[in-house]
């Protein structure tokens, strides 16, 4: 395989990958033409839904109405579950500074699979719609906003597999041509202090980059593991409320909880991973009760990403209770080393040393907060709305996209047992979920249990490049 991949970061422009990969029937009909701005000068009032309304989409849904610069207001709110959208309600209520801008009556609270339809169809052309629903939707709802000229936020990852990628390289596109702005929810690249280690990386204080190195090892978060189906509830309902434990809801953990140390990483290499290699494993698989979990998850994993310039980075993830835990990110040079993340996806300070050792005598610079903008998911959306407001061109999807893609790259990796190339993933032809476009409350799951109650897992080395 080329190590080279079909879309090197900075290299192959735009109008080349379209070109290279062929137009989508259900895209190219979104591509219309450029509209005229709408937010202008900040004197109009900027109108949100929100498209899934569990913890993260419902922060977000904060964030955009702690926005500065106009008149911002939450008008519309929508999920597949009830129960979910009603706590989002009483969450947001309890800020007294967001309820203040909320305007979300009955009639505007939609529930089910068609409620994203419903959400964007009280909005005007140029108001933004909120994308927090599992990963695997995305491409399905972007595609809804740019025919209703809609800007974007959209949480990580965008995407879980090759074809889907495809769709979302092709719908960014399409948005741009119709002058909207979309954010993507990987705020690393919103947190000042590490937009300060990126310059100081890149204009040469470490030297050349020799190696990275991650880690996210902590016990089960999220919905990491799944017991069988209890009764009561569809097999539909079932994958798509634990999400994080279906492959095809959202890439696993592997993908929905690892994707910002891959980001950030990767910005600060400027360039973006060429291949991977990795194993992993399932270890505990029952409950205290005994009860065998039955998602699709690895308990552990370790990746060894390569560069097209050979330079390696190592990341390693862990779901496991009583053991070492370690959250963070590191870079080595030539002239040195740097802590990138001191803890979680972003965490400040960033500092960089003289050695390969991060003692504090080897110390030549530290991060300072900047006052009013530690918070990175307030700052994504600050930029965000500032480019809406000014009319200047913003759009993060093709890095969403590529990021979400070596990130599934890797974990496709250790799944499979195999050296995974980008070119392999984005040209792979496993589209996980496909017709979600046409999913109703009656659908069946994309994916089925056994007798048993058990789901496919992967297993390495057996079944070749799918991952299940």
């Amino acid at each position: 395989m080329n190590d080279s991949p079909t879309i090197p970061a900075n290299v192959t422009s735009r109008r080349e990958f379209i070109k290279s990969t062929g137009k989508l029937a259900a895209v190219s009909a979104l591509a219309g033409v450029a509209i005229p701005h709408v937010h202008a000068a900040g004197s109009d009032l900027i109108q949100v839904a929100l498209v899934g309304c569990g913890g993260r989409g419902t922060g977000a849904a904060a964030q955009a109405l702690a926005t500065k610069g106009g008149p911002i207001k939450l008008v519309a709110m929508a999920d597949v579950f009830p129960a979910r959208l009603q706590s989002s309600v009483q969450s947001l209520k309890q800020d007294a500074a967001a309820a203040a801008k909320m305007d979300v009556p009955a009639d505007r609270q939609f529930t089910g699979f068609d409620s994203y339809k419903k959400a964007m169809d009280c909005l005007k052309p140029g108001d933004i719609a909120i994308f927090a629903s599992p990963p695997a939707f995305r491409w399905v709802h972007f595609g809804y906003a740019i025919n209703k000229s809609l800007n974007v936020f959209m949480e990580k990852p965008v995407t879980v597999d090759g074809p889907t990628s495809k769709r979302m390289f092709e719908l960014g596109e399409a948005a741009k041509k119709k002058n909207l702005k979309v954010g993507v929810g990987l705020m690393s690249r919103h947190a000042r202090h590490l937009e300060e280690l990126a310059k100081r990386v890149q204009d040469g204080q470490l030297g050349e980059i020799i190696l990275q190195r991650g880690y996210r090892m902590h016990g089960p978060v999220g919905f990491f593991s799944s017991l069988p189906k209890p009764p009561g509830i569809s097999e539909l309902h079932y994958q798509v409320q634990r999400f994080h434990s279906f492959l095809w809801a959202s890439g696993g953990n592997y993908s929905d909880f690892y994707i910002h140390i891959v980001d950030h990483l990767g910005w600060m290499k400027n360039a973006w991973p060429v291949k991977a290699q990795g194993l992993g494993g399932r270890h505990y698989r029952q409950s205290l009760e005994g009860e065998t979990y039955v998602d699709q998850n690895f308990d552990t994993y370790a990746v060894e990403y390569t560069y097209a310039d050979g330079t390696k980075f190592t990341f390693d993830g862990r779901c496991m209770t009583g053991c070492n835990d370690i959250y963070s990110s590191y870079l080595h040079g030539t002239k040195g080393m740097a802590i990138v993340s001191k803890n979680g996806d972003c965490g400040a300070p960033s500092s960089i040393f003289k050695s390969q050792n991060p003692r504090r005598s080897d110390m030549v610079w530290e991060s300072k907060n900047i006052p009013g903008q530690e918070n990175p998911y307030q700052n994504e959306w600050d930029d965000l709305m500032v480019a809406i407001r000014n009319d200047k061109p913003y759009s993060e999807v093709e890095s969403g996209v590529q990021c979400s893609l070596v990130t599934s790259m890797g974990r496709m990796a250790a799944h499979t047992g195999q050296e995974v190339t980008y070119d392999d993933i984005l040209n792979g032809d496993h589209e996980m979920a496909p017709g979600l476009d046409q999913l109703t409350e009656g659908s069946e799951a994309p994916l089925k249990a056994d007798a048993a109650g058990k789901y496919p897992i992967p297993e390495p080395g057996r079944k070749g490049m799918r991952e299940y």
